[in-house]
């Protein structure tokens, strides 16, 4: 799979002031009617039991010239480093990354186990498309632009 391009945004998850980050390429839209979508989360990432009692997630786009935040939010760095010198704003669930293609919010309705991982899908609140026009994506272990 990995010569298979994927976007690559940025999980968000906000519980009781916890606030977690995460690299993410999985996210998928399932549904129109209702807004539906799912992302598929590592049960050894260190967000994941953050994820399963938030009961809700962001998710920040990247765009082809945040590559660096890509990586930061990869490296597997303390919470507090991920966001620090990273420009954000308040999401109704999580924080919101600036400067994307887009940003989703969600609530999770649904939890499937999918062997070493769980994939969430999430009613979606919120979608706003962002400034920036061309996409971050990853295809064999590097980043992209699209």
């Amino acid at each position: 799979m990995r010569f298979w391009p994927h976007g690559v945004s940025v999980l968000s998850v906000d519980y009781e002031g916890d606030r977690m980050g995460v690299t993410l390429s999985s996210l998928v839209s399932l549904s129109l009617d209702p807004p539906l979508v799912g992302i598929s989360v590592g049960k050894q990432a260190s967000c994941y039991e953050l994820l399963r009692h938030a009961g809700a997630f962001a998710v920040s786009m990247l765009g082809a010239e945040q590559e660096e935040i890509a990586r930061k939010f990869a490296a597997g760095h303390p919470p507090i480093v991920h966001w620090q010198g990273v420009a954000i704003r308040e999401g109704r669930v999580a924080p919101l990354i600036e400067g994307g293609v887009g940003w989703i919010e969600a609530r999770t309705v649904a939890e499937h186990d999918v062997g070493d991982h769980t994939f969430f899908v999430g009613d979606v609140l919120v979608a706003e498309r962002g400034p920036s026009t061309r996409a971050l994506m990853y295809r064999d272990r590097d980043y992209h632009g699209l």
